[in-house]
This record gives structure tokens, C-alpha cells and sequence, in this order.
């Protein structure tokens, strides 16, 4: 397995793991998957990345800004989704570790992640990449007419900004 450069000939493999996550319903509160013109604006272009075996796309992981405001120039939010097939065979933890790397090189120090309480799999990921609980937030969002918590992770650089 490879981790590289996310760009838009990987789209149709982004856009269907992105699907496959939807389809759980405790990935996101996305409903579809927005084309690649909107993915792509709401993305940091310095910050993406697939994991690749061969021509296979296995899993994404992105950075997106948390606020226009300057005084979080340095904060990102976290998305990383793995292919079905590839799951629980360490590609989350290989994306988010190379996307934390990404990160600090574009001198961003914290990074904050959103996972619902059901997702065990990602908060694992993410506690296991040095993120820690800082809370959750109740009845955030309705999903199917239900009320969805998030759990707010978050993850101080050691390389960046305040140490």
C-alpha cells in the first residue's frame, strides 16, 4: 500500500468509498456525495490523500477548514473514509497518520474530528493518532428524522504553533 497526492483522476474511487460510508449512516450526515468541483473547494488542496494498492483506491483522507477567520488559520477538520473491502487492515491509521504529517508540514496545529458515538472504528483510529475527547454535542444534527450526537475530538501538533 502507497499513500499519495489525492487528485481528481481518483474521483470515481473517492466518491464511491464516500458513498459506501454514507450508506452506514454513522459517517456522516451527508446524504449523497457532492461532485468533485464542490469537494474539491471545501477541501484544503495540500492536505489530501488516497491510500492505493496497485490501481486500487482503498480509502481518502482530507482536511477542510473550520472557519474563514484568521485566528483559525491553523485549525482543520478531519475526514478519512475506508473502502468496505478494506477495512480493519490498518489504511485508517496509515491515512491519518500520513494526513497529521501533511498537516504540520502546512503548518497547522490542531486538528479536530466529528465521529458519531456508533463509529467505534474511527474514534479508535483517532484516539490511537494522539486525538482526544474534548466533548460531545448532543442532538447536533437530524438524520432519518432521529437526532444524532458527535463526539468532538481534537489533536494538538507537537511539531506547530503552541506546543
Amino acid at each position: 500500500m502507497k499513500i499519495i497526492r489525492l487528485d481528481e483522476k481518483h474521483w470515481k474511487w473517492v466518491k464511491a468509498i464516500y458513498e459506501e460510508g454514507i450508506s452506514t449512516g454513522n459517517a456522516t450526515f451527508e446524504t449523497s456525495a457532492p461532485s468533485w468541483e464542490s469537494w474539491t473547494s471545501a477541501h484544503l488542496e495540500n492536505c489530501r490523500l488516497v491510500a492505493v494498492e496497485g490501481e486500487q483506491v482503498l480509502g481518502w483522507a482530507a482536511l477542510s477548514k473550520v472557519s474563514d477567520r484568521c485566528v483559525y488559520a491553523g485549525v482543520a477538520e478531519v475526514s478519512v473514509y475506508v473502502s468496505n473491502s478494506a477495512r480493519g487492515k490498518g489504511v485508517g491509521t496509515e491515512l491519518l497518520n500520513a494526513l497529521i504529517d501533511e498537516s504540520e508540514k502546512s503548518n497547522l496545529w490542531t486538528l479536530t474530528a466529528g465521529i458519531f458515538p456508533e463509529n467505534e472504528s474511527s474514534i479508535h483510529v483517532h484516539q490511537k493518532a494522539g486525538f482526544r475527547l474534548i466533548g460531545r454535542r448532543e442532538k447536533i444534527g437530524k438524520m432519518n428524522g432521529l437526532w444524532r450526537d458527535t463526539l468532538q475530538f481534537e489533536r494538538r501538533s507537537r511539531k506547530v504553533g503552541i506546543n
